[in-house]
């Protein structure tokens, strides 16, 4: 391993979070790990690029070096980043899932069992299943759970990261309710909001900013448009810095002119319950309490929604939760709350909208976004 890594964090910590996957690993009688999400292969390594959009696996075996399997045109990426990493390539029209299995067969006795992500967008199915079939004699255990459990509790290295990532968040969303006004074009306030993102000594995060009109609001991924602010109206802007590719998320409903009828009262809710929340967020606390203590808060009779916030930290594109398996605060959720964590908390009500990143402490939580939570009138 690199006695400096990109990502911030010293080759010590990386080793560290090595070590205690393999101690999983061993309680799981895990031979190799086989890991496919930028988002882990990062974590385990610092490995930053955007070469992730061609298939890459990280193999942790049980001792002895890591491997990385990745396209050939990322040699002198890996060579610069990792060159304590053995690194195995594959030109263009090989099979990837050739090479990745003779890397494989390399570290993993016949009978052995390897792990795998197997709900990592980034682990195509077809790759995934060429890799089993060219490895019978192995034994194929889906370790998704295992991998991505790693991250779950932040260092102190991570959540200064994470504090300076909010800072950006901050100021891109200053700098988008700046630049709202009627008459204004969507993409002027992305703009904006871009613009202090790097000014402010971001990098591209995993989520475009999320702009669009209240009336639009239920389109949830859907962003901005050439379309022009209108008086009378209210725009969703969600974003989040990203400092090191890790994120600190917020997102606030503002009114251009005077709110609607209900709007102070759906803000009032939705302000009540995000409080509730994070007041209900204390390590041992599960995820399915917490979500309870907020639908409790809005009220019984506002929507129920799919979750009330998700673990937060460490994201490429095309998202900032870390993957395509996101540990939400569900009904019911029994996942245990620990210091450390840190969650990107959300409150929808009606049409209005409030989130913060918060961090679990000993005592209780911690809001790393400071954008002012006072209704917001413009124009």
């Amino acid at each position: 391993m690199t006695a400096q890594l990109v990502s911030g964090a010293p080759a010590s910590e990386h080793e560290t979070r090595v070590s205690a996957l393999r101690g999983r690993m061993a309680a799981d009688g895990l031979s190799a790990v086989a890991v496919a999400g930028p988002e882990n292969v990062y974590y385990l390594t610092g490995l930053d690029h955007l070469g992730y959009f061609a298939f890459t696996l990280l193999i942790v075996p049980a001792e002895g070096p890591l491997t990385l399997v990745t396209r050939e045109m990322e040699r002198p990426t890996i060579r610069a980043q990792l060159p304590g990493c053995r690194h195995v390539t594959f030109g263009d029209g090989d099979d990837p899932a050739a090479v990745a299995g003779g890397a494989l067969a390399e570290v993993v006795p016949r009978g052995g069992a390897i792990g795998t992500e197997d709900a990592a967008m980034f682990f195509p199915p077809a790759v995934h299943a060429r890799l089993r079939a060219g490895l019978p004699d192995r034994l194929w255990r889906d370790a998704t759970t295992l991998i991505s459990a790693t991250g779950a509790v932040k260092s102190a290295a991570e959540i200064a990261l994470i504090r300076r990532a909010a800072g950006v968040s901050d100021a891109a969303m200053l700098a988008a309710i700046g630049a709202a006004r009627p008459g204004t074009a969507e993409c002027e306030v992305a703009a904006a909001a871009w613009h202090a993102m790097f000014t402010h000594g971001g990098q591209q995060p995993g989520f475009a900013p999320l702009i669009r009109p209240l009336w639009m609001l239920d389109q949830e991924h859907v962003s901005w448009g050439d379309r022009l602010l209108e008086s009378g109206t209210g725009l969703f802007i969600e974003l989040s810095g990203c400092i090191r590719r890790y994120h600190a998320p917020l997102s606030r409903t503002v009114y251009l002119g005077e709110p609607p009828e209900g709007a102070v009262r759906a803000h009032a809710q939705a302000l009540s319950g995000v409080d509730a929340a994070a007041a209900a967020l204390r390590p041992g606390a599960r995820t399915g309490e917490v979500y309870a203590a907020w639908q409790a808060a809005v009220g019984p009779g506002e929507r129920v929604r799919h979750h009330c916030g998700y673990l937060v930290g460490i994201g490429f594109p095309p998202s900032w939760v870390g993957g395509g398996e996101v540990l939400g605060i569900r009904p019911g959720g029994q996942v245990r709350v620990a210091a450390g964590m840190t969650f990107h908390l959300m409150s929808w009500v009606g049409g209005h909208v409030v989130s913060d990143t918060v961090l679990v402490t000993a005592q209780g939580t911690e809001r790393l976004t400071t954008t002012t939570r006072e209704l917001i009138r413009l124009g």
